[in-house]
């Protein structure tokens, strides 16, 4: 108990520091406002807390198999055994319930409620509001399970199973969310795997090559001279123009700063760091298709490669992995960059793009949103890791109680729709690359031959300057 307290103290301190870069600062709230702020702040620290264990949860037992495994009769580490694993994936089933349907749906109608009319207006009245209308939610997801089970399943045994709350209606209504949860990865997953190469490529500092970096410098310094002059001539009476202004001041400033920085940077920063990530980048995408097309392979000629086919050796008994602590810590590395990759490709659909919260300026209701899509893609991660056969690990606990987990056409089919929509999408990203430096280099850049749109707007044309000017 004092390990699981300890762990989860880290995590919520972690999260918590995290919640406050992005929560919008109050400016000045009344003392019930801010009681209900602080209130549901709380809960969304729980929440991410409880997100990033279960994220942790699955290395954490593959690395603690292997380290059990090469120092059995070790006697610091006899604290690290099968029970504490299984009590660390039943606590975070557990809370993952709790937070997905009792502390975020309480948080979101606290910091809406207001109490009900004729109601002396305070904090017992907004409490009373928000357990009403907890308990109407609750009556709503109940409905709807009972309506979908009739229509499923319309079996009198199965009817009857729903009155057992705890042991059938929760986790079944879990397997649905993290169905859902799986689905979204299934969406993000491939598209953040794509786009990792240009979060990287942002983030890094790029060759130099066949690149001018002072002419560019001194193209983009006439840019914002110009603008600031127009700026510096407009009428304060023409709001419009001036707002637009300022925004493509914005942009010419911050790309002179990525120059500014391009230019300070080393030589070995530039030459060898990009191409050393971009190659990494390629070889983890690579082996994550490659370990997913062995797994559709698997699937049709073994049946104990069915995520719910077999119980397992258990914890300490056999390696998980057919290359030992290598391959354990290859899965590793492979499962934190696939929960990378989908958040990445989360705030990149354009469903989400208005979700991506940002520092100082991120309205509570926005992070309480932001807190649940993140606890269902990191509950959803064990269980698309297990079905794509990037570990071994047999789940324990309520996470390998889904029954779709037993279902052989639905993890095919998850199988081949994860590698045909990966290498897709990774063909489109690297031949839209190649083609747009092809015609950089042929000098055709400036026909605006690209099917990117953005790139058509804010690439400077061949004398250095925009369309706009």
């Amino acid at each position: 108990f004092q390990i699981c307290f300890l762990l989860f103290a880290v995590l919520y301190i972690v999260s918590y520091f995290i919640i406050t870069r992005y929560k919008r600062k109050a400016d000045e709230q009344e003392d019930e406002d801010a009681i209900v702020n602080r209130i549901s702040l709380f809960l969304s620290t729980f929440t991410l807390a409880v997100s990033a264990g279960a994220v942790l949860l699955l290395p954490f037992s593959i690395i603690s198999n292997e380290i059990l495994l090469s120092f059995p009769q070790n006697y610091y580490i006899q604290w690290l055994n099968g029970s504490l694993i299984h009590g660390l994936w039943n606590l975070a089933s557990l809370f993952s319930n709790l937070c997905l349907f009792v502390l975020m749906p309480f948080a979101f109608f606290f910091l809406e409620s207001e109490g009900f009319a004729g109601l002396k207006k305070g904090i017992r009245a907004r409490i009373l509001e928000t357990l009403v209308m907890l308990i109407l939610l609750a009556l709503l997801i109940l409905g709807i399970v009972w309506v979908a089970s009739a229509l499923i399943d319309n079996d009198a045994a199965s009817m009857e199973s729903l009155y057992d709350l705890w042991e059938f209606y929760l986790p079944y209504l879990y397997s649905c969310i993290s169905l859902m949860g799986c689905l979204l990865l299934l969406l993000c997953t491939p598209v953040g795997l794509s786009r990792m190469f240009t979060v990287m490529g942002q983030l890094l500092v790029k060759p130099t090559i066949l690149e001018d970096l002072d002419e560019q410098m001194y193209i983009i310094t006439l840019e914002e001279e110009a603008i600031q002059r127009r700026l510096n001539g407009i009428s304060s009476t023409v709001e419009y123009q001036t707002v637009e202004l300022e925004r493509e001041l914005e942009k010419v400033k911050s790309k002179k700063t990525n120059l500014e920085r391009r230019k300070k940077a080393s030589a070995w920063e530039r030459n060898l760091v990009y191409p050393a990530v971009m190659i990494l980048l390629l070889i983890e995408t690579s082996i994550s298709v490659l370990l997913v097309a062995l797994n559709i392979l698997y699937l049709l000629v073994d049946e104990t490669a069915m995520p719910k086919g077999s119980g397992g050796p258990g914890i300490g008994n056999a390696s998980l992995s057919t290359f030992g602590f290598v391959g354990a810590a290859l899965e590793i590395i492979l499962i934190f960059y696939l929960m990378v990759s989908s958040v990445v490709g989360f705030y990149s659909l354009r469903f989400f793009e208005n979700f991506t919260p940002r520092k100082d300026d991120t309205t509570m209701t926005k992070i309480i949103g932001n807190c649940v899509s993140i606890l269902v893609l990191s509950s959803a991660l064990p269980v698309m890791s297990r079905t794509l056969g990037i570990t071994r690990f047999d789940l324990l606990g309520d996470f390998g109680r889904f029954n779709w987990l037993g279902n052989f056409y639905i993890v095919l089919s998850y199988n081949l729709l994860f590698a045909i929509m990966t290498t897709l999408c990774l063909v489109r990203k690297f031949t839209s690359a190649v083609r747009e430096e092809l015609l950089k280099a042929l000098g055709l850049d400036k026909l605006h031959l690209s099917n990117n749109p953005r790139d058509s707007e804010t690439k400077p044309s061949a004398n250095g300057h925009q369309k706009t000017l």
